[in-house]
């Protein structure tokens, strides 16, 4: 059995990331170790049952960090139709709720260049206060939908402790560890606490 994932406190934002405190409004961020795809998955089981219709969540991360894995499980937890996949070739999924939930409305945002006009074509401001979205490579395209959000990046686990048993040399990147960084946005995640994620 693995352990669960662990919570590392306010987290430094990565080097060329804007932090915390550059926007007004926004929480410290809150670092949590994920240690393998399954548990990205439980991450975002968990983190669906602090979502609501309305919310916004942007998800940044090099290629293959797990964004995709973590809506998958964001999308079990709101129990929505259909399986969750990369929406990279239609931008925009949308998945009706199973029952009495927000329906989840996915982007791929890597491919629009154009901004909030690009954005607003695809009408997610309209599906904004019906809908949980979800938009990967959002930053700076989405930010102007709404003052509140929840920022989340995904970045690779690198570099070994040199301990002996470690086989992960320093400054090599393990293959399922992750680090995620939890940053909510506005008045609705002033009180939210997002360390409770890592259950």
């Amino acid at each position: 059995m693995e352990a669960p994932a662990a919570a590392r406190g306010p987290a430094e934002p990565p080097s060329g990331s804007a932090s915390p405190a550059d926007h007004p409004g926004s929480a410290p961020g809150t670092g949590i170790t994920v240690t393998s795809p399954e548990r990205m998955r439980d991450l975002g089981r968990r983190l669906a049952g602090l979502l609501r219709a309305g919310d916004l969540v942007m998800l940044s991360g090099e290629l293959g960090a797990g964004k995709t894995t973590l809506t998958r499980g964001l999308g079990e937890g709101l129990g929505v139709r259909g399986a969750v996949t990369s929406p990279t070739f239609v931008i925009a999924r949308v998945h009706p709720s199973l029952g009495d939930g927000p329906p989840l409305v996915h982007v791929d945002a890597y491919r629009l260049s154009g901004g909030l006009d690009e954005m607003e074509d695809l009408d997610l401001d309209v599906s904004l206060s019906d809908s949980v979205i979800v938009v990967e490579w959002g930053e700076g395209k989405v930010e102007e939908l709404t003052e509140d959000r929840l920022q989340l990046r995904i970045d690779r686990a690198v570099g070994g402790t040199g301990r002996a048993g470690d086989d992960t040399a320093a400054g090599d990147t393990t293959d399922e560890v992750r680090h995620v960084t939890l940053t909510g946005f506005g008045e609705r995640w002033a009180g939210a606490d997002l360390s409770a994620l890592a259950g």
